[in-house]
């Protein structure tokens, strides 16, 4: 598996920390303005009702992965599609190297065109000229690489919030039906409110969240105004399942208000049709699964002195099951069945929950258990320790199986988080 090179190198002036205080306050989006082409009218791109497309990567995309490239080049008109390129969150060393990568994967995918857009974090000034603006006017997709979704965030917003001409072109095509795809930061910055900034699942869990970024990668940051809002059904959240994110993603929907988070693998999109028409469809495309935590019910307490939730509702969602925003129901992909449990006990997987792949694992292995309805297990560091109890409701949950012994659909089991 490959993706674009990223330097570890840290950038020498920090200048996008400068922007916090603009950034956090509330945004009105901006009116869409009709720049559609004539070729896109004449493929139905140029009508506000019928939306655009998102198509969210959770990371570490494979440049074979010719199903998520294929469906991001076939959304934005295939052979005809015109890709602009933003590696705005790369590091600047980095950007143009990124971006070319991206561009040549586009076209090997059969887009007729694709470019960088040269805005980053030594350029800023760049996501405002017209010139360039009216160029991304007439393009049909863009692909946003990963890096670090504040630079997108200070780049292409203005302090006040309001978008840069950049910005409000692309919003005005993805409204128009053009694509807008992402992966990593590239997908985390089309978040709505409360866009999380960083932060890992222990130390969000034992000190909650803070309006910001920084330099504390495990300290738990985000945006209050959010990223371009392109994606407002619920928090958004990247790497998921392979960096144990989903306790952090939980205390930051907690101490927010947000009543669901979708946690996207890596490797894995969900695809978003019909942006902006109020019938907004969402898809599961690729190699791993989408989480959904589903907070209506949720209630954030005290346990042993620490900060505890329960009442969680958790879905884990593969390739080509699709998610009703409005009614929060889950359609499992063609060919799916019920899945029978097997008479055998859940065992966990490990001894911390929040490393790589282990909670969705145990998720897994307690919807194959027929004997065990519930599953507990604890995050690695003790002071404190934190448990996640997994449990399969009496009702409400249901799983399915692709191939008649593996889970590959999961709704509606039960969570809960708490100091033991």
């Amino acid at each position: 598996m490959s993706s674009a090179p990223q330097s570890s190198a840290p950038h020498s002036r920090r200048a996008f920390l400068t922007a916090a205080a603009g950034l956090t306050a509330a945004v009105a989006l901006p009116t869409a303005q009709a720049h559609a082409t004539a070729a896109d009218r004449r493929r139905g791109a140029g009508t506000a009702a019928t939306g655009g497309t998102l198509v969210l990567v959770g990371g570490a995309l494979a440049d074979t992965n010719t199903r998520i490239y294929g469906r991001i080049v076939a959304a934005a008109g295939g052979s005809t599609a015109r890709f602009g390129v933003l590696t705005t969150g790369s590091h600047p060393d980095d950007a143009a190297a990124n971006g070319a990568f991206y561009a040549d994967l586009l076209k090997r995918n059969g887009a007729a065109s694709a470019e960088w857009l040269p805005v980053h974090i030594d350029s800023p000034a760049a996501a405002e000229d017209s010139a360039l603006a009216a160029k991304a006017a007439g393009m049909t997709g863009f692909f946003l690489g990963g890096g670090d979704q504040y630079r997108y965030a200070t780049v292409l917003k203005r302090a006040d919030g309001r978008d840069t001409a950049l910005l409000a072109a692309i919003r005005s095509r993805l409204l128009q039906g053009a694509v807008v795809a992402g992966t990593s930061a590239g997908a985390q910055i089309q978040a709505g409110a409360g866009m999380i900034t960083g932060g890992e699942s222990y130390e969000a869990l034992r000190d909650g969240s803070t309006p910001g970024w920084f330099e504390d990668a495990t300290r738990l940051g985000y945006l209050p105004s959010g990223g371009f809002n392109f994606f407002t059904h619920g928090h958004l959240d990247t790497h998921f399942a392979a960096r144990g994110r989903q306790g952090r993603a939980l205390r930051l929907a907690a101490d927010t208000g947000q009543s669901r988070v979708f946690g996207l693998d890596e490797n894995t999109a969900l695809e978003v049709t019909g942006v902006g028409s109020g019938q907004e469809v969402l898809r599961v495309l690729g190699e791993r699964a989408v989480s959904v935590f589903d907070l209506r019910a949720a209630d954030a307490y005290t346990s042993n002195g620490e900060w505890a939730l329960d009442a969680v509702r958790y879905s884990q969602l593969t390739d080509g099951d699709r998610y009703d925003p409005y009614t929060w129901g889950v359609t499992p992909a063609a060919g799916r069945t019920a899945l029978v449990p097997r008479d055998r006990s859940a065992r966990r997987a490990s001894n911390d929950v929040f490393s790589a792949y282990v909670f969705t694992g145990n998720a897994s292995d307690l919807a194959t258990s027929g004997r065990s309805t519930r599953m507990t297990d604890y995050s690695y560091q003790t002071g404190p320790e934190f448990a996640v109890e997994l449990r399969k409701p009496a009702t409400g949950y249901s799983a399915w199986t692709a191939d008649g012994r593996t889970p590959s659909t999961l709704h509606g089991m039960a969570l809960d988080v708490y100091a033991p």
